[in-house]
């Protein structure tokens, strides 16, 4: 698009408005970005606390029955302890009489310390292999684990059987657990034991390069000598005598705090403990083994503190223990990684039952919503089609028609056209609201040509929508008007329609029946789907409940006394049409909709002008319900608005649709990760009653039912906008701003009111 310049060459200074609209869009764009971020940061929760439990890049394979000619028979019949000092590889054996007590699978918030506490009272420490992913999600347990001079190991982050795993997803899970360690205690470790791994003599050809590649690491293997199968749940009795080594042999035995119902772990631990005590034997950590070797290696046959490790009572008094060998003091980088860690997974485990219980809410609060429309939308249309009903006294008086108009030359010739056609007696009044592109011009002619002499065009300097119809209240002749917008085609009967519930003295305005008129493309049939569904069958439900929010811009009728006696139409908020029409609920007018005054309109025909014409309806609603929260103290019908009818705005067209893009999110991410299925089948379930409501929906409005097999496509992409747009307006009225009247391009494509196809 090409710049207008003078003769002179020069660049034509940018309008007012133009200027007022760059500075604008310069102010939203900062806003979309953190709606953006704000939704990718709780899908990132929500992936977190997914790996978490092990949902995302879970692996329940284990390898069973692999061939182990490549590892050496030293290592297949060595100790339980496996190390690469100087680069080759070597086992170490618990010496006669001692016991290293291991443990796999915590922390557990319930079972490890029950098991900490029964090794405390008996002065025995243990060293547990725990999992990266529960030691970032329980760092209190760990703390006091450490604290009470207890050893600790990686058990990898997710629980995986490495031997499938890449070479970087083995780092990942070393790496990851050691940062957990580091935010929760404050150390690292060299000790390992892998998952769903046994005795030596169960290495294979997959697992010994995993071992090899740790141990240049500097990692310590560990395995068992005796295995308590306490994960069985075979009873305490079976439990101990499982455990107990043969004859005096020294043995790195398996017990697990974690994993499952560990009920039959903590009633024989103590058991074990008092009979290993009873036979002779001492209890040592991994490191007291590999400490006591190489006491034996030097020559010296001295048995350093077998008990290495426990928690002595100046240790107990101080609150603090001996480091043991394995640890190292987390410093630098790592430590503030490790914090970092455990402070995300504390949000994640925060956040995520929060949103839980939220949508949960939000689920019954839309299927309550669903079904009170119907309800109340079937009990409308069977009431207002009686033979018998009637507003009173048929309405025939004059009345006023105000199209405010700026820049509307593609659309201002089709709409007088329209009303040309009117059954109803009417004025017209045009206010061309300062257009730059002939407006008035075009509707003096077409009324020309017309033979329409009862329109009137009235030019102003720009001043925005509200000012434009406040002005045509001002110059209107007659006391009932009804409004539109520059862009909309009335049916021959609307007017007439519009009107006749002003026989009813009570009756301060009315809302009619709004259409899509260019519902030829997708985003047509779209927003066709919406306004047949959602603003329909909601006017239908608050008419009955005397709550009516909105009367729409493109068809309302009001009493003339009653917008001047508001205070006319305000600029304070966005939304002109929101705000007047809870001015009048509060003046005790009382607001009513007109399904049978249908109007055509051209709705946005861009994902760009429809961004913004809804951000502009969004924010203009909730300046409309901040600026009218008075009402939710009065009495009398403005008071029935603010305990009734605002609620149900704020639940139904703020909060619910704020919460439901995470529906969505939750919705995909139980499809790729938990169970396609299932998730697959609460969606079309959803879908299914969305579809029974909007078939009733089309029903009561006669529409074509060809439109609904848009309906699945549009949940899948036009809803997740339409949340955007609630969200951006969420951030802009948080963080404050105003939005001048925005005019959306027209291709003048509504030409006529017969476009229900």
């Amino acid at each position: 698009m090409t710049t207008p310049t003078s003769s002179r060459g020069r660049r034509r200074a940018p309008t007012r408005i133009e200027r007022a609209a760059g500075r604008a869009a310069a102010l939203q764009r900062p806003r979309v970005i953190l709606a953006l971020l704000l939704l990718l940061a709780l899908t990132c929760v929500l992936l977190l606390d997914g790996y978490l439990r092990a949902e995302v890049g879970g692996d329940q394979r284990v390898r069973t029955g692999a061939s182990s000619a490549d590892v050496p028979d030293r290592i297949l019949n060595g100790g339980p302890i496996l190390t690469f000092r100087g680069g080759r590889a070597t086992t170490v054996s618990v010496p006669s009489r001692t016991i290293a007590l291991t443990f796999d699978d915590g922390p557990n918030p319930t079972w490890t310390p029950q098991v900490l506490k029964i090794l405390r009272a008996y002065d025995v420490p243990g060293t547990f292999f725990l999992v990266g992913s529960m030691v970032s999600r329980y760092p209190d347990v760990v703390r006091t684990m450490v604290r009470q001079g207890n050893e600790v190991g990686v058990h990898t982050f997710t629980h995986v059987d490495l031997s499938y795993q890449s070479g970087a997803r083995v780092d990942r899970e070393i790496q990851q657990t050691q940062l957990a360690l580091a935010g929760a205690a404050g150390i690292t470790t060299t000790l390992f034991r892998a998952p769903y791994s046994s005795e030596t003599d169960a290495i294979d050809d997959y697992s010994w390069p995993v071992y090899k590649k740790l141990g240049q690491d500097g990692y310590t293997s560990v395995f068992v000598d005796t295995d308590s199968d306490d994960w069985k749940r075979p009873g305490a009795s079976k439990i101990v005598r499982w455990a107990t080594p043969e004859g005096d042999e020294g043995a790195s035995v398996l017990f697990h705090d974690a994993g499952g119902e560990r009920s039959q772990t903590i009633a024989a631990l103590p058991r074990y403990i008092e009979k290993m005590k009873a036979m002779g034997y001492t209890f040592t950590t991994i490191s007291g083994v590999m400490e006591q070797q190489r006491a034996t290696d030097r020559g010296t046959g001295g048995v350093p503190d077998a008990t290495a490790g426990a928690l002595t009572d100046e240790a107990t008094t101080a609150g603090t223990a001996r480091l043991q060998a394995a640890h190292r003091t987390a410093t630098g980088t790592t430590l503030y990684e490790g914090k970092a860690l455990v402070a995300a997974v504390a949000v994640a485990e925060w956040t995520l039952p929060v949103l839980a219980a939220g949508l949960l809410v939000v689920g019954v609060a839309v299927m309550g919503r669903f079904a009170m429309m119907v309800v109340l939308a079937r009990r409308h249309h069977r009431q207002r089609n009686r033979r018998r009903f009637g507003w009173g006294p048929p309405v025939t008086r004059p009345v006023s028609v105000i199209v405010p108009a700026y820049n509307e030359k593609e659309c201002i010739a089709g709409t007088l056209a329209s009303l040309a056609r009117s059954t109803h007696p009417i004025e017209i009044l045009v206010i061309d609201d300062g257009s730059t592109d002939g407006t008035s011009e075009i509707a003096r002619a077409a009324a020309e040509s017309l033979g329409m002499p009862n329109v009137r065009v009235i030019r102003q300097d720009n001043a925005g929508k509200p000012a434009a119809l406040n002005n045509g209240v001002r110059n209107t002749t007659h006391d009932l008007v009804v409004m539109m917008d520059g862009d909309t085609v009335f049916e021959p009967d609307a007017v007439r329609q519009l009107v006749q519930p002003f026989a009813d003295p009570a009756v301060g305005a009315v809302a009619g029946n709004a259409k899509v008129g260019n519902r030829g493309t997708l985003i047509g049939a779209w927003q066709h789907i919406e306004y047949v569904m959602g603003f329909n069958l909601d006017r239908r439900m608050y008419d009955l409940l005397r709550c009516m929010p909105t009367i729409p811009g493109a068809i309302g009728a009001f009493r003339r006394e009653a917008v001047l006696a508001a205070g006319g139409m305000s600029d304070d908020t966005l939304a002109e049409d929101t705000d007047i029409t809870i001015a009048l609920h509060r003046a005790g007018w009382r607001v009513v909709y007109q399904e049978h005054a249908r109007a055509w309109t051209e709705a946005p025909g861009s994902l760009r002008q429809l961004w913004s014409q809804r951000y502009r309806w969004s924010y203009g609603t909730m300046q409309a319900l901040w600026k009218h929260r008075g009402s939710l103290t009065d009495k009398g019908p403005s008071g029935r608005f603010g305990r009734v009818g605002m609620p149900l705005v704020v639940l139904f067209q703020i909060v619910t649709p704020v919460f439901a893009p995470l529906i969505d999110v939750f919705t995909v991410y139980s499809m790729i990760f938990v169970d396609l299925r299932a998730a697959l089948l609460a969606w079309l379930a959803v879908l299914a009653v969305q579809l029974l409501c909007a078939a009733y929906a089309f029903r009561l409005d006669r529409e074509k039912y060809r439109y609904l097999l848009m309906m699945p496509l549009q949940q899948l992409a036009y809803r997740q906008m339409m949340y955007l747009v609630l969200i951006h307006s969420c951030v802009t009225a948080l963080t404050g701003g105003r939005l001048r009247w925005q005019k959306l391009k027209r291709t003048g494509e509504v030409g006529a009111p017969a476009g229900a196809g």
